[in-house]
């Protein structure tokens, strides 16, 4: 039978033996409990040398020492680990720890040792800590199980004696439902109302409880849109309302996601924000066809733009001259309907009517595609496709790599489609 216990090691001395791979796992949690992590071994892992260096450790290099555990010139020490190759060693360190009443875990012999530590992880505000009779494995499985149900809802984590307050921005990725962050889940396990955009993870919404409050504030290209205005007052006063509000959308709420928009109308209003990133489609786009976004020797630089407004239009921020002129990747985000426009603005400016293009469409989905061209062929070729909305245009020598290394696909089975050029290799996506 064991009695758990939270220590709390803010500042606190902690006397790590032996500096492999069991000192790597558990140093970094320590260190963010705040502990002040004392290193006793004569070599260590590039990780841990690298937190030694960085001056979050203190090592000393060199082996262990009878009467390390109580030598206050090392540190007074409130827990001790030892990790040591040599049982003999690990033997000498807790047993100076027994004697000195200073709890001590050995790793190498778990019968041996006077605490044992728990397999833990973190989920909605909860730190979750498991011991299965030292079984670290079985431990470890138990905890990810907890930890998961916490992170989907599946367990209740709203019952908490102090709920989340005010509204968090959460970008839910590219498409799949798998790539929204643990933090956007943990969040959106919690939330008492949802604000959700039409390309968020709306699968997620089913694993909610029946009570949560769901707006659809969709906005559908050149069709049905919830204001933004209107948008920004439903966070607000829902938010004011004591309820807990996750405004879930696609990719990234701050990339071409207004959510500087909604946050500022929040702030205005005295609501807190919790600004949580996502996977943004600019990235994840391409990464689903297998075109990588800079590659060694052929683009040093990305740039990502908004097509939602023509080139020729005044409202038109980008420099599509500069862009012609880079010889880096270009990513446009809402160009399908305008990828004549964006091509012949590319061509004027200096590139070549031959530059490689992929549009890659509903990345990361199971019905992810990609059709592939060139910037003389861009506008025929995504009409020829049916290609629509939501999908990434990629331009630039990168889409040529994929296909050279045999990286371009579409997903299980799939084949990217080269209009006019036959087939090549596969390709898929999903954009803003």
């Amino acid at each position: 039978m064991t009695y758990l216990l939270g220590l709390r090691l803010e500042g606190r001395d902690v006397l790590m033996v032996g500096g492999g791979r069991v000192a790597q796992r558990r140093v970094p949690v320590l260190v963010e409990a705040g502990a002040r992590v004392v290193l006793v071994a004569p070599e260590a892992t590039p990780a841990l040398e690298g937190l030694a260096d960085a001056g979050r450790i203190a090592w000393h290099r060199r082996p262990f020492r009878a009467g390390d555990v109580t030598d206050r010139s090392l540190g007074d020490f409130w827990l001790v680990h030892t990790a040591a190759d040599d049982p003999a060693v690990n033997a000498a360190v807790t047993a100076e720890a027994e004697a000195a009443r200073i709890w001590s875990v050995r790793a190498d012999d778990r019968h041996a040792s006077a605490a044992w530590t728990p397999a833990t992880g973190s989920a909605a505000g909860a730190t979750v800590g498991v011991i299965a009779d030292g079984d670290p494995r079985r431990a470890a499985g138990l905890r990810d199980a907890v930890v998961d149900g916490l992170g989907d809802g599946s367990l209740d984590a709203r019952r908490g004696r102090e709920p989340l307050r005010g509204v968090a921005l959460v970008g839910g990725g590219p498409g799949d439902p798998g790539l929204i962050t643990v933090r956007g889940r943990q969040l959106l396990a919690q939330a008492d109302v949802v604000v959700v955009d039409r390309l968020a993870p709306t699968s997620l919404l089913d694993r909610l409880p029946a009570d949560v409050e769901v707006v659809d504030a969709a906005k559908i290209p050149y069709g049905r849109a919830m204001k933004q205005e209107e948008i920004n007052r439903l966070l607000v006063e829902h938010a004011q309302a004591g309820r807990f509000v996750v405004r879930l959308k696609g990719g990234d709420s701050f990339v071409f996601g207004r959510g500087g928009e909604e946050a500022a109308a929040c702030a205005a209003a005295g609501v807190p924000v919790t600004v949580v990133p996502g996977v943004t489609s600019a990235l994840a786009g391409p990464a689903a066809a297998g075109i990588p976004a800079t590659h060694r020797g052929v683009s040093q630089e990305v740039h990502v733009v908004s097509a939602h407004v023509a080139p020729s239009d005044e409202r038109s921020t980008v420099d599509w001259a500069a862009l012609a002129r880079s010889r880096g990747t270009v990513v446009v985000l809402m160009g399908v309907e305008r990828a004549g426009a964006v091509a012949e603005a590319l061509i004027a400016g200096g590139r070549s009517a031959d530059t490689p293009v992929a549009a890659v469409q509903e990345a990361t989905l199971p019905s992810q595609r990609t059709v592939t061209a060139t910037l003389g062929t861009a506008e025929r070729a995504l009409r020829d496709a049916g290609v629509r909305p939501p999908a990434v245009l990629i331009v630039g020598e990168v889409v040529d790599v994929a296909r050279e290394l045999d990286i371009l696909h579409e997903g299980p089975g799939g084949s990217a489609e080269r209009p006019g050029a036959g087939s090549a290799g596969h390709g898929g996506g999903r954009g803003q």
